[in-house]
């Protein structure tokens, strides 16, 4: 049963536990003191899961013929298909109660990508490859929003991945109950102007899906749904797309602002546009105005909370 609780997968390692190869650990501060004040984080470690001891020989994705063995640099103690095995585990037993995951980069186990593949002479490498376990959790979900430490530095990325996570436990409570055309357009409508700021092509591709519809089968129509928004989303929003939609926004007062506060909020989002305050300014007018004059519509619209406040996640942005 699906309840408010956001769990978020987490490498062991991220969460401070000294479960690395050298009794060491990569705690993310951002993921524990920051985001964690909001969710609840499993956690794991594959490498520990499949047998291998602390501390333990390095292992390594070591390219033989047309396989790729993860290994010790000497080729000895292959571990690659218990640590297949194992994420496929995961993936389809405990991912399906996840919102997200945070993988630890670099590692041939958990990294998501570029991770290095050797050649068996260990005398060369490319930056290819995938984490055997990171790759099960991702081909068996693909809407799961997904990153490594190393991209959360990244103010962009950090904010639309946690961004993500909300919107995918927002779905996830909504279809524990039976859909309907109604209740996806509802809830796409929240999302629009959130839509819009990252991927225009997408706010107006889903929302001709769901104007348009005339069949029967509200699963495949909901499957098509998910999978473009979280697609859309997965788009960083530009400046460009959040001028567009704040001055989208700004048109639903020109009736109720006075001259001098129609130019105060214009400045605002010119001043946004050439990159001499965050985004959060003029958000924070249109929010004063929004309680000085109600709108029904756009209380609703998640672009305004995609996630909490104290985060300050645009406030770098």
């Amino acid at each position: 049963m699906q309840t408010d609780t956001i769990k978020i997968g987490i490498s062991a390692c991220l969460a401070g536990e000294k479960v690395r190869f050298d009794t060491g650990h990569k705690k993310s501060n951002f993921c524990m003191d920051e985001l964690g004040k909001h969710v609840e984080y499993t956690r794991f470690c594959p490498e520990v899961a499949v047998g291998l001891p602390i501390p333990r020989p390095t292992i390594r994705q070591v390219r033989v013929g047309d396989t790729i063995k993860v290994c010790r640099p000497d080729g000895s103690g292959e571990v690659g298909q218990q640590l297949t095995e194992y994420g496929k585990k995961v993936a389809t037993e405990q991912a399906k109660q996840l919102s997200g995951f945070v993988f630890c980069a670099k590692s041939p186990s958990c990294g998501m990508e570029r991770i290095k593949i050797y050649n068996e002479a260990g005398t060369g490498n490319t930056s290819e490859g995938i984490g055997f376990f990171a790759e099960q959790i991702m081909k068996h979900n693909p809407l799961l929003p997904c990153e490594e430490n190393g991209r959360l530095n990244d103010m962009h990325l950090r904010e639309n991945f946690v961004m993500r996570i909300y919107v995918f436990k927002n779905w996830q409570k909504l279809v524990q109950e039976p859909l309907t055309v109604h209740k996806l357009t509802q809830f796409h409508s929240q999302y629009k102007y959130l839509l819009m700021a990252h991927n225009y092509q997408a706010y107006r591709d889903l929302g001709n899906l769901l104007g348009t519809y005339v069949g029967d089968d509200i699963n495949a129509l909901a499957d098509e749904y998910i999978l473009g928004l979280m697609t859309g989303l997965k788009k960083p929003a530009s400046r460009r797309n959040n001028c567009n939609t704040l001055m989208h926004l700004q048109g639903y007062f020109k009736k109720e602002l006075s001259k001098v506060e129609k130019q105060e909020l214009r400045d605002a989002i010119d001043e946004y546009r050439e990159g001499l305050v965050p985004l959060y300014v003029p958000l924070t007018l249109l929010k004063h105005h929004l309680k000085v004059h109600p709108n029904e519509y756009l209380e609703k619209q998640v672009f305004f909370n995609p996630y909490p406040h104290d985060l300050k996640l645009r406030f770098g942005i």
